[in-house]
């Protein structure tokens, strides 16, 4: 059993890690666990035409309060939507100081399987810069076809409905299909049926040191 003192979520984009593991992040929160949230783009160029740049940049920080991260912990850098890979190098030096700053001794990223470019070059990155520390990688079924999980974190109803809360602060993105409260609540029944839970998110094992 996991039982992390310090938790850092990468998110390529705003948004990616309450997708992947909100639900999780929420009960880290309620059990006094300290969890830091770090997006690496803001994904302004991917907003509906006449919202204001930072639109996602305060969404974020209204859904990471909503799930309990403090305002403090959660941090933002401006990679342009898929470009990635051509910033790989700049990228992993951000993890690299992430990792002297925080020293966590848990890091959440996007599985290896995922298809995205800009999730992929986060999920490879973080193997090299937090190569001493427990990687576990979270799902987007919209992305991966070959998803293998191997950890599971059971939920309550209560903080599953806080990651669901959550995902509503992103109103510039309900437009999204995969903003679905039903879709989320049925992979997560689906993920509880498979640890005898009622709910659960599931993740790919990358690493895990005791």
């Amino acid at each position: 059993m996991l039982n992390p003192k310090i938790i850092l979520i990468l998110a390529p984009h705003t948004d990616d890690g309450e997708l992947g593991c909100g639900g999780s992040i929420a009960k880290f929160c309620t059990s006094g666990v300290k969890v830091y949230y770090t997006a690496f783009s803001s994904c302004s160029t991917s907003l509906p035409e006449g919202l204001p740049a930072d639109t996602l940049i305060k969404e974020c920080k209204k859904s990471t309060a909503v799930l309990g991260i403090p305002p403090a912990n959660t941090s933002f850098f401006d990679f342009t939507v898929r470009t990635f890979p051509a910033r790989r190098q700049d990228i992993l030096d951000e993890m690299i100081l992430l990792n002297k700053t925080i020293q966590p001794d848990l890091v959440f990223a996007p599985a290896s399987s995922d298809i995205h470019q800009d999730h992929g070059v986060i999920s490879s990155e973080a193997r090299r810069a937090f190569k001493n520390t427990s990687l576990l990688g979270y799902e987007f079924p919209w992305n991966q076809t070959n998803f293998n999980p191997g950890f599971f974190i059971r939920l309550t109803p209560a903080e599953l409905h806080i990651k669901n809360e959550a995902l509503k602060a992103y109103q510039s993105q309900q437009h999204r299909k995969y903003m679905n409260e039903d879709l989320f609540r049925s992979l997560a029944r689906v993920r509880g049926i498979q640890c005898d839970s009622e709910f659960a998110e599931a993740f790919e094992v990358i690493k895990l040191i005791s």
